[in-house]
């Protein structure tokens, strides 16, 4: 496996394989290069609900004999001027005061969120550690994800079924979730996806048992694919420390409005109420066109020259065939130009992860 902060490989071999496992069968991508930090203390939730954006996880409970489920949230770190620190998933493990927050974040978001929380987490009530070199993450992806994952991450104490009606950030576990293997309902990309957490030998082992069941393993460029494919941006490429979520179009999932004060609310409430913003990220449909690089501009289409866009992601796509992209696209254009060629600006914005739950 990664080790955290490290690049996880392009592609293991045989990319087109890889894709088809992910699409048809079971593929299993190591995602433990991210940064998990846990949160505890006196009042870790308290703390953190001043910083995080959204609906704050709710406490796990035993949803059966010896199975414990949840609910991680999406969330955002803000400025003081409603510009992205990083965005990250939470988790609340048992008890905040021991278990405490697994907070899943980005390896281009670590430093800035860590530098962030020194300034606004009294460290007497909620202490950050920092614990990813003692755990591991992967996501096993595929319609046989959950068959795999009932038997091999959670002993046949849930079905696959019932790890199929998962929604979004819902997860379950074996026995207490903070020493356990925890499966995670994701749709950071378009097939069934779990992503499973827990101590890194533990992780590791169930790596090898997946694979030896028939999983194939696949590196960051099928990832990259599937997940441009389903229109989810990530932080570090088509996020930064610009942006305001509501560029992106994450702020449906990542913004609890009725909740109380967080860093950088007063701009995310006056976009929502009186104003809006001057691009949005869309999923561009480019055919049969050259892939664009990152940072390939998007021109308007009278003939003026002015940029009004970029592209932040691009692949071929086998699903649409043809490529894809998320861009930036300036507010009131419908077409685009991209090295000569028009292309239509859908209506909707690029992200299509769900909204979070109350």
């Amino acid at each position: 496996m990664s080790a955290h902060g490290s690049t996880p490989p392009r592609h293991l071999g045989d990319p087109a394989a890889e894709y088809e496992a992910a699409t048809h069968g079971l593929a299993v991508f190591d995602r433990s290069h991210r940064t998990r930090l846990a949160v505890r203390g006196r009042a870790p939730g308290q703390m953190l609900k001043g910083v995080l954006t959204g609906v704050m996880p709710p406490a796990p409970r035993e949803v059966a004999e010896g199975v414990w489920g949840g609910r991680a949230t999406y969330h955002a770190v803000l400025t003081p001027k409603g510009r992205m620190i990083s965005d990250l998933w939470a988790t609340l493990l048992g008890d905040e005061t021991e278990a405490g927050y697994l907070l899943d974040v980005p390896a281009a978001g670590r430093a800035a969120l860590l530098e962030s929380f020194t300034k606004l987490l009294p460290p007497r009530f909620a202490a950050v550690d920092d614990i990813s070199e003692r755990t591991g993450m992967i996501t096993a992806v595929g319609p046989d994800a959950a068959r795999a994952l009932s038997s091999l991450a959670l002993g046949l104490r849930v079905e696959a079924p019932e790890l199929g009606a998962l929604a979004e950030g819902e997860w379950r576990a074996a026995g207490p979730p903070a020493g356990s293997l925890v499966v995670l309902r994701t749709a950071e990309v378009w097939p069934e996806a779990y992503s499973i957490v827990g101590p890194g030998s533990a992780v590791a082992a169930l790596r090898e048992s997946l694979v030896e069941a028939g999983a194939r393993p696949a590196g960051e460029a099928v990832w990259t694919t599937l997940r441009v494919e389903a229109g989810s941006p990530a932080f570090g490429i088509d996020m930064d420390a610009d942006t305001i979520p509501t560029e992106a179009g994450v702020e449906n999932r990542a913004i609890d409005h009725a909740k109380g004060c967080y860093t950088g609310q007063e701009v995310i409430v006056r976009i929502r109420d009186r104003g809006h913003v001057n691009k949005k990220l869309m999923r561009l449909e480019l055919g049969d066109a050259p892939t664009p690089a990152s940072g390939a501009e998007l021109l308007a289409v009278d003939g003026s020259g002015k940029v009004v866009g970029r592209v932040t992601s691009a692949v071929e796509s086998p699903k649409h065939g043809g490529v894809l992209a998320l861009a930036y696209v300036a507010r009131g254009h419908e077409m685009v130009l991209l090295d000569g060629r028009e292309v239509t600006v859908p209506a909707a914005p690029a992200d299509t992860g769900s909204a979070p739950a109350k």
